[in-house]
């Protein structure tokens, strides 16, 4: 099964409602989240990453029928998700970024009580598939511990339970291991991981090794708009012998950024490592193999050069224009 989005955009009205699921008959003065968004997501693990605020939370919401685009199509498979919200729900799961749960009941029988909702009506066959569940996101030792008393990496993996009840075919998990600790973190990859072989997943998330160690393709959003979608790997092998680092002190930062691109900077012990692409060797730099952090930095770079260049040609232009006037 194939996800096929094609020039999805959505504003939000001054003032409206995220939420809203009524579909706009024209143009909208407001923030527009997205903007003519085209992506084909093949079955396997896909990673939409992004900064905050980059438009993948109202992308998401989308895609669970929680809201409507204002233009575009959607498809799963022979499924129409804005023509045929319940024919979707029928076969999604979806794991927000923030979800309630009750603190004084069990896991056990919340999940029971999640598989009444979703259809499960005998008790024998609904019983089986929530001990399975347990099993499998690894909380049947703790299920009828209260919820309240839950970590947060626990939560979430309960989250995962409820979002396979019914075998879902399209499953969409929302900033998943933020706010985690590591161990947590790499307990909750792991389950992620097995989830991919028969069923569309897509991680949205702000963490680029997510990314990078789970997924087999991805999209780069910003500002509502897809900046860069491919495989990981085919990213990485592109920046070969492009990108360069080099340790300094944080008062020579000014004079490096004026002689090159840089793309990131980070401390390591203390010092400023910084990340600059270059076609040519730049003195005093060694060449490094590109990560997915690099990829995503030097796509982000290019944006905002481009967005940086536009703006002056527009101001340009319209002092041009005011001088005619």
């Amino acid at each position: 099964m194939e996800l096929q989005i094609r020039d999805v955009s959505k504003t939000y009205s001054t003032g409206g409602s995220r939420f809203g699921r009524s579909r706009s008959s024209g143009p909208t003065n407001g923030v527009q989240a997205l903007k003519n968004v085209t992506l084909t997501i093949p079955t396997g693990m896909y990673g939409l990453l992004g900064p905050n605020g980059a438009g993948k939370s109202t992308l998401m919401r989308i895609l669970a029928t929680l809201q409507e685009p204002d233009t575009g199509s959607i498809h799963l498979g022979d499924i129409n998700v804005v023509n045929q919200p319940d024919q979707v729900r029928q076969t999604l799961g979806y794991l927000p970024q923030e979800f309630g749960v009750y603190p004084k009941v069990s896991a056990e029988k919340l999940l029971d009580y999640f598989a009444v909702l979703k259809g499960f009506s005998e008790r024998k066959s609904r019983r089986e598939v929530v001990d399975a569940l347990l099993h499998k996101t690894n909380l049947w030792e703790v299920r009828k511990q209260k919820l309240g008393g839950y970590s947060g990496g626990m939560r979430q993996r309960f989250g995962v339970a409820v979002a396979l009840l019914g075998n879902p075919k399209l499953l969409i998990v929302d900033e998943p291991t933020a706010g985690l600790d590591p161990a947590e973190r790499v307990r909750f990859l792991n389950l992620l991981s097995e989830l991919g072989e028969n069923s569309v997943v897509i991680l949205s998330t702000h963490i680029v090794e997510d990314v990078s160690e789970l997924c087999t393709r991805m999209a780069i959003i910003n500002k509502g708009e897809i900046l860069y979608e491919a495989e990981p790997l085919k990213a990485m092998e592109r920046l070969n012998g492009l990108i360069w680092r080099k340790i300094i002190q944080k008062n020579e930062l000014a004079e490096i950024d004026r002689e090159h691109r840089i793309i990131s900077t980070k401390l390591l012990g203390g010092r400023t490592v910084v990340h600059v692409y270059s076609e040519e060797t730049p003195a005093d730099f060694e060449l490094v193999q590109p990560d997915l952090e690099d990829v995503y930095f030097t796509t982000m770079a290019d944006h905002t050069m481009t967005d940086h260049v536009s703006n002056v040609q527009n101001r340009q232009r319209d002092r041009h224009q005011t001088k005619e006037d």
